[in-house]
């Protein structure tokens, strides 16, 4: 008897002439028309996919049971770190299921709160988001930038604190902005692309080059605001600007993608008389990429910066300006030698407080600004500092607490105190769940080529290795982004009611162990990244956690790429994959919106010697004809102008064509395109939990996973 394919996907139309020539060798492009997002073609292909997922995924036998689940266990108030503004304290509370944070306002941590900026009142369907915000220095007035359907382009506005009114200044096609007050409160510095050619909705692909700093003062248009930086001969270059403590100097840090290395300007406020003016004079003190510059503060002419100067853990120098010369430079806080230092705040005029991250868990201790020594270590627990406030002219400071089972807790340092030691401010509690329930512990397992790799495995106490577990491997491995310990509450339902696992492994690429182990996965090593989550399917394997059938990896974004490298390369090794907003064509990455900025981190195909690290492994343009891929289900939205959708429509057109009408291909391969959706950030309660009962769903169906209440 014949077999027959499942699934009958939509068959779109293959351009056989659609032909790029890298350095001599031909690649064929065939759904190269799906690059256009306007196109009636792009649309009606985006149509027929939904028309296939959305049922599917409706049909789901657990998905409506997850949905309600995790609908009642969402809903528990989640709270920020109070941060002082001139007299007040403000704080963000999503009460449980509000789509989006609110902003209150206290006059003192004992006042009774208030409303002071509710973004849910913007839309009805929680689609626009505050992305960003920043106060003026003595906390009068406040600049707040909105995002519309999760694109990374804001707009800027303006309200005075004290009456709660808007001001009629605003600031249009604003992006990867900075937001720094100029003390006096008379302005601010951001950047834009106001040059951009074509629309701005987050639904273009427009490669965004040639941004540009500007300093906007109060009550006047965005035509007359003082441009102050730009590159013309480097169109890509990008910038930020943040005013000194003092209030005397403007820090420029200008950077040429996302590797962790800037230029460094500055200029005397002083030397205008104290007035932004136009045609300023930069003075530059560090004008090479060489290494990263991250201002923390400075005493008059002495500059305090977090480097990675001959320091890839990290490291905290002074520089004196009056005499700039680089041996003048001295150490504060050397390198240490296995934790990377990850962020320093100066507080209470003349303290730091130090966060270093040791083997994936954060580390804070407090130490003395003018040699370093250290005063005390902060007890923590075993996960991440995923909150700070606190700054050089206040006398206390608030930091957040989060785990893999701990949902948050807020604590309060207050330096005026007889024997200061840090108290709980906040603890924040969720309904229905017992971590005591749970365990975590991590583990340390060999990549293919003898490295050592840390994951976290969490599960339910107690449990036997039988090789039965559904487990969820999730990973990213890129940017230097580190990976630490955080609360979910999908993946505790994952454990408590359908007898999970998971895992996470803390794969090359990731900022963990400093720039060693970030370039150690980057460029022409990035094949590093996929070795090590393989790796960690194998360990998870081997050593009676799951089994192939039973294993789901996951990422998103960069994550994305790979979980679809992953599954080209070793498709036997997973039953299940789940790729969210990911990178799939590494050929044409740069083309598109900021993906330029991304070559740092994987090199381009321009470059003869990228094109043939990149050809091997580009998710697009390894799908192999093999008996069967595992389950794969890509999730993307309409408005990512950070990883623009047609990533994952080519990838999911290439798979439907090579491997989906394939009888021996019983898996389904499906995608779900959200309207109104981005890259992930600003996105509504609605739709986070919308999304996460449709992931978890396909999961359970497609690894045989079974609710228990």
């Amino acid at each position: 008897m014949l077999k027959m394919a499942l699934f009958k996907y939509p068959e779109p139309r293959k351009d056989e002439s659609a032909i790029e020539n890298y350095h001599g060798t031909k690649i064929s492009d065939p759904y190269k028309w799906m690059e256009d997002p306007d196109c009636e073609e792009t649309k009606s292909f985006v149509a027929a996919q939904n028309e296939i997922s959305i049922p599917y995924l409706k049909e789901c036998s657990v998905r409506n049971q997850f949905e309600e689940r995790l609908t009642e266990l969402y809903n528990y108030p989640k709270y920020s770190c109070p941060k002082k503004r001139g007299s007040k304290y403000f704080y963000f509370l999503n009460t449980g299921l509000q789509n989006q944070s609110v902003m209150y306002v206290q006059d003192s941590l004992d006042s009774e709160p208030k409303v002071f900026f509710d973004p849910n009142k913007l839309s009805d369907d929680g689609t626009i988001s505050l992305s960003r915000y920043s106060f003026s220095e003595d906390g009068s007035k406040f600049c707040y930038g909105l995002s519309q359907s999760g694109s990374d382009w804001v707009t800027l506005k303006f309200k005075d604190v004290e009456s709660g009114e808007d001001m009629e200044d605003v600031l249009n096609r604003v992006k990867f902005s900075c937001m720094s007050w100029t003390h006096d409160g008379k302005g601010l510095f951001y950047n834009s692309y106001l040059e951009q050619k074509g629309k701005a909705d987050g639904t273009e692909t427009t490669s965004n080059v040639d941004q540009k700093l500007f300093y906007h003062r109060i009550g006047e248009k965005q035509e007359s605001d003082i441009l102050c930086a730009e590159f013309p001969e480097n169109p890509k270059w990008m910038s930020g600007a943040e005013i000194s403590d003092d209030g005397n100097y403007i820090i420029l840090q200008v950077s040429r993608g996302c590797d962790p290395v800037n230029q460094l300007w500055y200029a005397d406020i002083r030397e205008m008389g104290g007035q932004i003016t136009k045609g300023f004079t930069w003075v530059k003190l560090v004008d090479n990429f060489d290494a990263e510059y991250d201002y923390i503060t400075n005493g008059e002419n002495v500059f305090t910066f977090k480097t990675n100067l001959d320091a890839p853990k990290y490291k905290l120098i002074t520089i004196d300006i009056n005499n700039p010369d680089m041996k003048n430079w001295r150490n504060l806080i050397p390198e240490h030698e296995k934790d990377v230092l990850e962020w320093t705040a100066c507080v209470n005029q003349n303290k730091l407080v130090v966060c270093y991250l040791r083997d994936v868990k954060s580390v804070l201790e407090l130490r003395h600004l003018a040699d370093g020594s250290l005063i005390k270590q902060l007890p923590l627990d075993v996960g991440s500092v995923v909150g700070y406030s606190g700054r050089k002219d206040q006398d206390e400071i608030f930091y957040m607490f989060m785990s893999f089972l701990t949902p948050g807790v807020i604590y309060r340092y207050d330096f005026n105190d007889q024997k200061p030691e840090p108290k709980v401010f906040r603890r924040i509690e969720v309904k229905g769940f017992n971590p005591d329930l749970f365990t975590t512990k991590q583990v340390f397992y060999a990549s293919k080529d003898g490295t050592k790799i840390p994951m976290f495995i969490v599960h339910k106490k107690d449990i036997e290795l039988t090789g039965d577990h559904p487990t969820l491997l999730y990973g990213y491995g890129g940017f230097s982004i580190s990976i630490t310990p955080s609360y979910s509450v999908s993946r505790v339902i994952f454990m408590q009611n359908l007898g999970g696992l998971i895992a996470v492994a803390n794969i090359r690429g990731g900022g963990e162990y400093g720039e060693t182990w970030h370039k150690a996965g980057s460029v022409r090593n990035k094949q590093n990244c996929f070795d090590d989550f393989q790796s960690a399917a194998q360990f998870l394997t081997d050593n009676k956690y799951t089994r192939p059938s039973k294993l789901t990896i996951n990422g998103g974004s960069n994550g994305g790429l790979l979980v679809g490298a992953c599954i080209n390369q070793r498709p036997e090794l997973f039953g299940c994959a789940v790729a969210q907003v990911g990178v799939m064509d590494m050929l044409k990455f740069h083309k598109y919106t900021i993906g330029h900025a991304w070559t740092t981190d994987y090199g381009c195909s321009d470059d003869c010697d990228d094109f043939n690290c990149l050809v091997k492994y580009s998710p697009l343009h390894n799908v192999k004809s093999v008996p069967s891929y595992p389950s794969l289900l890509l999730l993307t939205g309409d408005h990512d102008d950070r990883v623009v959708p047609h990533h994952s429509l080519k990838y999911i057109a290439t798979l439907q064509d090579l491997v989906g009408r394939s009888p021996d291909q019983r898996n389904p391969l499906l995608i779900r395109v959200d309207t109104k959706s981005g890259h992930g950030s600003g996105k509504p309660t609605s739709k986070i939990i919308e999304e996460a009962s449709d992931m978890y769903g396909f999961i359970a169906r497609c690894v045989e996973a079974h609710w228990s209440d």
